[in-house]
């Protein structure tokens, strides 16, 4: 088995774990947690299980699994919501490409299957480097606090400009 040391990762798996969906949690609470930015029918929220540094998911905020069964003004606000997530991404990291992506249901590998999101990965060249293909581990170089940190600031930025 491989082992990557990651002392950092003792406080979320210690932590009571909470009940209900992610999404609905995190738009109800007082505390923004890893909420980037919120707009009228979405918001944006860090992925704590990033596939790559800067990893984001956009979700409506209507608890509905499926983009049928959004209203048009929740569609618009959603893409809408994509498109300004990647735009603070660009701001923040400039990656040289993403990509974004809805799984829906868990044969199509989503983890969380009753609340729609989509997946923003930023991309850089030769992101891909021996640890994933020889040692089936990918390296995040970065924490989520400081990952937050950058894009609120971002976000800050992208509304005055």
């Amino acid at each position: 088995m491989d082992k990557l040391w990651a002392p950092w990762r003792i406080k979320y798996i210690s932590a009571k774990k909470s009940k209900g969906c992610i999404f609905c949690n995190a738009r109800k609470s007082k505390n923004p947690g890893d909420v980037i930015f919120r707009s009228r029918h979405s918001f944006c929220i860090l992925n704590i299980f990033p596939y790559n540094n800067g990893h984001v998911m956009v979700t409506p905020n209507r608890h509905i699994r499926d983009l049928a069964g959004l209203r048009d003004d929740e569609l618009l606000d959603l893409l809408k919501s994509v498109n300004s997530a990647k735009n603070i991404l660009d701001r923040a990291m400039k990656p040289d490409g993403y990509n974004i992506g809805i799984n829906i249901s868990r044969h199509a590998g989503a983890g969380i299957t009753g609340h729609l999101h989509i997946h923003i990965v930023p991309r850089w060249q030769g992101d891909t480097n021996f640890m994933p293909v020889f040692y089936n581990t990918k390296i995040i170089s970065q924490s989520l606090k400081e990952l937050k940190k950058i894009l609120k600031a971002a976000y800050a930025g992208s509304k005055t400009d």
